[in-house]
């Protein structure tokens, strides 16, 4: 409590001194300005109603004189009687330039949204003149810039909570803190509400997002004269076209691409385009006279039809789900199962595993598997994946779960089995030496790893880690022959395990042999692309750069927010890339700690714990190269494999802080029995409290890229497109210290 007040206290004295510099330093301002009198370049015409048109960019400049007493300049903006911005039909954003007494000075970027954001820093003592670096025709609720002026006062309360979170995770995570002496007891009323709350949170947040999406679900289309039409809504078409019979997707076919000699071909498709064939839309795979949808079928089917048939009740026909209450919806139900595979996971692999040992492992998984960049990118692209990666996740979570031990051989529990380990009575089976199995939860996991066919196919491989998890059962009906059972018969383990991957696979087999002639072909050949994906074939010298950029691109840090910038990706010979701002190992760097999983056999050994996590990374290794080679290189593509590392990653993390040691190191006094116990109990403290410490500022980092990965100009769905609003009230935090 007393370390919390003392955070507490600290967290207001940064907010009113620190975080409000800029107000202490323009007390002394004179507010003295001629802004009324701005004088303007010839490049800029005022509107009836005040606002500014830029006529020529070369011209558009207003000028203010400065007196020097204050280090900031404020630019007004157009109000409505009731104070509030016009920015109704208008650009909210602006791109400013600071000439400081004749110096050049640097582009800025101002919200209108975002009140703090129009202070900029000047160091002029005379004249400041503002470029306005805007297109001829943008026309910008900006009334004049003022000098000389004060900066005001202001707590504001999303940076409080920002600090109040890392405070937070600071006193749970340092090395003293009370939640390593406290182990995970998943019997515990207090930690099952505690985690309650935690997704309720979570949950609060899921239905707020996805309830915003759903208010505003206009049709996300567009089309440029002689361009591509780019249309957002494809799990709607999809999932309305099967709601009506149909394979393929109910959109106007042009006459002339169907009569094209070769439409895949780019040189062919600009040149329709340049002679107002429309529409052709971008990234939708073109077969046989209609449009199609590449992407898995399955989240078209369980989330985008239910929808459109419930919402008919109140809509007539019913309304086309934006893609972005769906990611929203998936990556909190990831969040779920990945959440409660982490907990599994350190339950076998730490029993006596501490709630900061726990908390730390759940965040690596946050940060780790790459769900922030899906979340943040909510079109249609993500859907598939995270869709995938909640399948994946649910699976090896059953799977986990089915395995029982191999004294769990009566109806009667084994003394000592922790809570995920007991298997009911019912559905149960077992071959002689190798525990227990589950039956409908051996079923469940397999039906759900075999759904992410349907989805994306590159998760389908996670099936293979089957063969790691069960292999004690595989091994003991090989070395026997034949098996020997407690309960249950082999037709009803073979039924288990083929049934559900014999469901998915026939229906995603038949679904593409109806579309595309064979049940191999995904139609992913067809796309309308950069390039013509039926001849394209990836260069085997991109190959080895692709890999190493996917590991280890390292970060462009640069002197102002968001302090990264995009990462340059250089090829030998062309190849898709997609922008990115590092590597997996350098957007989390706590990752690496994965490679030292192989090496920890003798602390991984319980229940087959370092067969498992060994395989999840040898999957992930070949999913890389898999990606490279037909993929390209993509940021969203990372989520193939991020995740899969992130388990070898906790694992290994576990062992580092000695959360597997069997005779754990107690945190509060020891009264050893000899002088020689004594130093070494002082030298494990201390190596342990250095593992800790180390460990806290990794994680902390590796949430400090995360967040700040979001604000990066150029990536895909960057929040200066998105949301220029919140990314400028984040912006001017520290534009105005």
């Amino acid at each position: 409590m007393v370390s919390a007040l003392v955070m507490l206290v600290l967290i207001m004295l940064v907010e009113c001194f620190v975080c409000n510099a800029a107000f202490w330093s323009t007390l002394a301002a004179s507010t003295d300005t001629d802004a009324v009198t701005n004088t303007t370049g010839s490049g800029i015409q005022r509107t009836r109603d005040g606002k500014l048109e830029v006529v020529d960019p070369t011209q558009a400049y207003l000028d203010v004189g400065a007196d020097g007493t204050s280090r900031f300049a404020r630019v007004d903006s157009v109000t409505t009687p009731d104070g509030t911005p016009q920015t109704r039909g208008l650009r909210t954003t602006a791109h400013l330039r600071l000439d400081s007494d004749g110096r050049v000075g640097t582009t800025r970027s101002v919200s209108f949204l975002a009140p703090r954001s129009l202070y900029l820093r000047t160091d002029a003592a005379r004249t400041i003149r503002v470029w306005v670096q805007e297109p001829r025709g943008t026309i910008l609720p900006l009334a004049a810039v003022r000098a000389n002026v004060r900066v005001p006062f202001q707590i504001d309360g999303l940076r409080v909570g920002g600090m109040i979170i890392l405070a937070a995770l600071v006193l749970a995570w340092r090395p003293g803190s009370r939640l390593w002496s406290i182990p995970l007891d998943l019997g515990s009323r207090r930690q099952c509400w505690g985690f309650m709350a935690a997704v309720g949170v979570l949950a609060v947040i899921a239905v707020v997002g996805v309830v915003s999406a759903l208010r505003s679900p206009a049709p996300l289309a567009f089309h440029a004269p002689a361009g591509y039409t780019y249309d957002f809504d494809l799990y709607g078409h999809l999932a309305d076209s099967l709601l009506h019979g149909r394979l393929w997707l109910d959109l106007p076919t042009p006459d002339a691409l169907f009569h094209a000699d070769h439409p895949y071909d780019t040189a062919v498709r600009e040149r329709l385009l340049a002679q107002g064939v429309s529409p052709i839309y971008w990234d939708y795979a073109w077969f046989d006279g209609h449009w199609y949808s590449y992407f898995g079928a399955l989240p078209a089917l369980l989330i985008f039809a239910p929808y459109r048939l419930i919402s008919s009740w109140w809509v007539p026909g019913g309304a086309m789900m934006p893609s972005s209450a769906a990611v929203i919806l998936l990556a909190f139900g990831f969040l779920l199962t990945a959440g409660l595979l982490v907990v599994t996971l350190v339950r076998r692999l730490a029993p006596r595993a501490s709630l900061a040992a726990t908390s730390m492992a759940l965040a690596l998984m946050l940060v780790g598997s790459n769900i922030g960049y899906l979340i943040l990118r909510t079109n249609f692209y993500s859907v598939p994946f995270v869709a995938a990666m909640l399948l994946a996740t649910l699976g090896l979570l059953l799977w986990l779960s089915a395995v029982g031990t191999t004294n769990d051989t009566t109806n009667d529990q084994a003394p000592g089995l922790t809570e995920e380990r007991r298997l009911p009575r019912r559905g149960r089976w077992q071959v002689e030496g190798a525990p227990a199995l589950s039956l409908p939860r051996l079923a469940g996991g397999t039906a759900a790893i075999a759904a992410t066919l349907a989805c994306r196919p590159t998760f389908a491989p996670t099936s293979l880690l089957g063969f790691a998890i069960f292999w004690p059962q595989i091994k003991a009906l090989c070395r026997r022959g034949g098996p020997r059972w407690r309960c249950g018969s082999l037709r009803g383990l073979l039924v288990s395990v083929l049934a559900p991957a014999g469901c998915f696979l026939a229906a995603v087999g038949w679904y593409n042999a109806r579309r595309f002639g064979s049940p191999l072909d995904f139609g992913v050949d067809y796309q309308m692309t950069v390039t013509d994906m039926t001849s394209y074939r990836a260069s085997a010298a991109n190959v080895l750069h692709m890999i190493g950029y996917y590991l280890a691109l390292p970060l462009h840090p640069t002197d102002r927010f968001p302090f990264l910038a995009i990462s340059p990706t250089p090829l030998p010979r062309w190849g898709f890339t997609e922008p990115m701002i590092g590597g997996m190992v350098m957007l989390c760097p706590a990752l690496l700690m994965a490679l030292a999983t192989p090496f920890l056999r003798r602390r991984m050994h319980r229940n087959g714990s370092w067969r498992f996590l060994t395989a999840c990374m040898a999957l992930a290794m070949t999913l890389i190269v898999v990606d490279a080679v037909t993929g390209g290189l993509g940021w969203r593509y990372m989520a193939d494999f991020c995740w899969l590392f992130a388990l070898p990653a906790i694992g290994a993390m576990l062992v580092m802080l000695g959360e597997t040691a069997p005779d754990p190191l107690p945190d509060g006094p020891t009264s050893p029995t000899a002088p020689s116990t004594t130093t070494r109990t002082r030298i494990r403290r201390v190596r342990l409290w250095c593992t800790r410490s180390a460990m806290l500022a990794l994680l902390l980092d590796c949430l400090l890229i995360t967040l700040l990965s979001a604000f990066v100009l150029g990536r895909d769905d960057s929040l200066m497109r998105t949301s220029p609003g919140l990314f400028h009230i984040v912006s001017s935090w520290f534009t105005v210290l």
